[in-house]
């Protein structure tokens, strides 16, 4: 049996709830390093057990802890965790059959994403615990859910920090398109070309949230729209919608979305978002509800400084683009930029637009990707609804 020994920082980290040690806190092993998915014994310098974690040969995150407990997980953990995932998910999702069933470290899973898209699952296995796990995942997938389709999305970047093979492709069934409903609107994914393991789903009850204010005969503007998630809620709200994104694929998705549910009137613009407001800006052009939800700006705090100006640049756009009355949905899914800072940055827009805001909703992401508090990475998407004035 190994044991990682810790130090105090790395401990006191753990007893406030977080569960990764890094790398730099890692005093050490007594007995040999443990080959994933066996689990290593955590300790503190005086010996004291800590519980138990997956160890992460090359990632800058050592250690993951699975349990706070001295005895060792029972080989029926996963099982049991996963069973948990299922049954938060069935308590707490409603009016969709797509829906996040596994979020990781916020399911006790650390390295562990599955995904659910009506009768398809796409997973990912982040660490190479997890990977060595996944047939056993796999298995338990098909014994609860006898899913038609199982799909691999391990071509992500944080593969790469793991220093484990990019791959994607099925391990069940025989098409990578999956449909769902979400909200009462149809959707078809592509589990394979898709972003993340073939959509977004974090934004399923901001969608929602946004077309309750949307009235009949209004316009709206959807940037970065993507497959589409936002826009065919407000067209089905009843709004004319102009919908803008610079991936042709998946402008395309998002058509053949929208007629599928009947919404033939969506206007597809393939554009650079930020040439557009501008354009509309300077062109006059007025809209009723402006959403943005731009991809994450920050991949790291060096780029913080340009993330800000480009989150300022598309809110003064928007801003000067809605009549009093007006109704802007902005959002933010840079981990690194909070909440607090998010609202200075759209303030500071407003002041400029010379524009009043006020504020009618906070949102987060969908209660399928579940927030723990003691894990700030766990809460990463901004959704600020606003009243312009």
């Amino acid at each position: 049996m190994a044991k990682a020994i810790i130090k105090d920082r790395a401990a006191a980290r753990l007893h406030a709830g977080h569960p990764w040690v890094y790398r730099s806190d890692l005093l050490g092993f007594e007995g040999a390093a443990p080959a994933p998915p066996a689990p290593v014994m955590l300790a503190d310098r005086r010996g004291r057990s800590l519980g138990w974690a997956d160890y992460s040969p090359q990632s800058q995150i050592a250690l993951r802890r699975l349990t706070a407990a001295e005895a060792a997980p029972e080989p029926t953990w996963l099982a049991e965790r996963l069973r948990a995932a299922l049954a938060y998910r069935r308590r707490f999702v409603a009016d969709s059959d797509a829906y996040r069933l596994c979020a990781g470290e916020a399911d006790g899973l650390p390295g562990l994403v599955v995904d659910r898209y009506g009768a398809a699952v796409a997973l990912q296995t982040l660490t190479p615990a997890m990977e060595a796990r996944q047939p056993e995942v796999v298995a338990w997938l098909e014994a609860e859910l006898a899913p038609e389709v199982i799909a691999e999305r391990n071509d992500t970047r944080l593969r790469q920090l793991e220093s484990l093979a990019s791959r994607a492709g099925l391990l069940r069934g025989t098409t990578p398109l999956a449909q769902a409903h979400i909200n009462g609107v149809r959707f078809e994914f592509d589990l394979l070309a898709g972003q993340k393991t073939g959509g977004f789903l974090d934004q399923r009850q901001n969608w929602a949230a946004a077309a309750a204010y949307a009235r009949s005969g209004g316009t709206a503007l959807d940037v970065f729209t993507y497959q589409g998630g936002f826009a065919l809620h407000l067209a089905r709200a009843g709004a004319q919608v102009t919908a803008a994104d610079l991936s042709r694929p998946a402008l395309e998705r998002a058509e053949r979305n929208a007629l599928a549910n009947g919404f033939d009137g969506v206007e597809w613009i393939e554009a650079n978002a930020f040439d557009l407001l501008r354009h509309y800006d300077e062109s006059g052009r007025k809209f009723d509800v402006i959403v943005l939800d731009p991809p994450g700006f920050a991949r790291n705090r060096a780029a913080l400084a340009a993330a800000a100006r480009g989150y300022k640049e598309i809110n003064l756009r928007a801003l000067r683009c809605l009549p009093a009355g007006g109704i802007l949905v902005t959002c933010s899914c840079s981990h690194l930029l909070g909440e607090t800072a998010f609202l200075e940055i759209v303030l500071a827009a407003a002041a400029d637009a010379g524009r009043e805001l006020v504020l009618l909703e906070r949102r987060t992401q969908s209660l399928d990707h579940p927030v723990l508090p003691a894990i700030s990475e766990t809460q990463y998407l901004k959704c600020l609804l606003f009243l312009v004035r």
